[in-house]
């Protein structure tokens, strides 16, 4: 495995984290999780020297966390650094800080958080937690032990970010989303740089868009990666390109896979800052056009919109949208929609706007879920 130094910390930290947020699951419902397998594969990265794993309150809908607290067991907790995330969407006033961190801290089966990240945080959020003195009671919770350092992950646009960078200056350390098809969205890469220049650790999450730069390769992006002189997988690129840049710490992958595990871990033993010559990154480039040209919708599947009260899958939904239109293939897209419960289909959405709120892509979920009903609808 290899290590970078954790921004000003004395601190070196694996390359590749272990992200709790995509664990095995018995099937499409998320806190239905295979809890032998994932606790295996969160030992084995460990084994093969992770030495960050991060959670949530609200992944695998509370399940995660629990999960996690049991893999640390048996000298494991030592061996890590574990970091999870104040929902800012729960907080209603002050005191929710101290419930919220207390349940995590009993989920977690620790009394101990090494780092605690304000979760998701945009404009909105960061004010209002602002407002609630969350800087305050969170240097009272480092005071007492319970929190080691403070950070944030990040959702919405640069300005937002630098903001939010500079209200603090005791920032540890900051989670963005960043890959080679992202470098001018949210944070991109003036954040990345931005940060750093602060000394603020990052931390990459999505460095693969949640799987979509791995998953059914197109057939133009397929042949642009077989020209390289040197043949990799798309996990391969994806994660070395995060990896080529210094300023990145940390590059989280939700596994859900020992196989997944297995290969990042060994990506992660070749890679090292300013490794890719420029002929490599100009295929990469040539690499994003292509895709750019494919996928309407920002969607990595994080979940955060589900359950929708509304029972609409969203995130299966965007899935087959963009594979119709990515793989020109309509057909096969509405055939599988066409199994989906009339229940969890497209035009069951309200547009109550609750699961736009908590986009981190900040998409217009709604409008969305109209286009794909009219193009997946199956024809009469």
């Amino acid at each position: 495995m290899k290590y970078r130094k954790f921004g000003k910390l004395d601190f070196q930290s694996s390359v590749l984290g272990f992200g709790a947020m995509r664990l095995p699951q018995f099937d499409r419902n998320p806190a239905n999780v295979d809890e032998d397998e994932s606790i295996r594969m969160i030992r084995y990265a460990i084994d093969h020297g992770v030495n960050y794993i991060d959670t949530a309150y609200p992944y695998h809908m509370g399940r995660s966390e629990v999960i996690v607290g049991k893999a640390l067991r048996d000298g494991y907790r030592n061996k890590v650094r574990v970091a999870t995330k104040l929902p800012p969407w729960k907080i209603r006033a002050h005191e929710d800080f101290d419930r919220y961190l207390n349940e995590q801290l009993e989920r977690l089966q620790v009394n101990h958080i090494d780092f605690y990240l304000l979760h998701g945080l945009n404009k909105a959020f960061w004010h209002k937690l602002y407002d609630l003195n969350v800087i305050h009671w969170a240097e009272k919770a480092i005071a007492d032990g319970r929190i080691g350092h403070l950070g944030f992950s990040f959702h919405d646009d640069f300005k937002a970010f630098k903001e939010i960078v500079d209200a603090y200056e005791s920032w540890t350390f900051c989670q963005i989303q960043y890959n080679f098809m992202d470098i001018d969205y949210q944070a991109g890469t003036r954040g990345l740089h931005y940060a750093a220049s602060k000394g603020l650790a990052v931390i990459v999450m999505e460095p693969l868009r949640g799987g979509r730069l791995t998953h059914k390769v197109p057939t133009e992006v397929n042949n642009l990666w077989k020209s390289a002189p040197q043949i990799r997988t798309p996990s391969e690129w994806g994660l070395l390109w995060v990896w080529n840049h210094p300023e990145v710490s940390i590059a989280l992958s939700g596994m859900t896979k020992m196989e997944h595990i297995m290969e990042n871990v060994n990506i992660a033993e070749r890679s090292a800052p300013n490794m890719l010559t420029n002929q490599e990154l100009a295929l990469i480039e040539q690499v994003r056009k292509a895709y750019q040209k494919m996928y309407p919708i920002p969607c990595t599947n994080c979940g955060y919109c589900m359950p929708c009260k509304h029972n609409v899958h969203i995130p299966y939904i965007f899935e087959m949208y963009n594979d119709a239109i990515a793989y020109g293939d309509t057909t096969s897209a509405r055939i599988y929609y066409g199994m989906l419960k009339p229940e969890r289909r497209a035009d069951q959405c309200q547009e109550c706007g609750e699961c736009a709120e908590v986009c981190p892509q900040q998409m217009s979920i709604p409008e969305w879920l109209k286009k794909a009903h009219a193009l997946l609808s199956p024809r009469k």
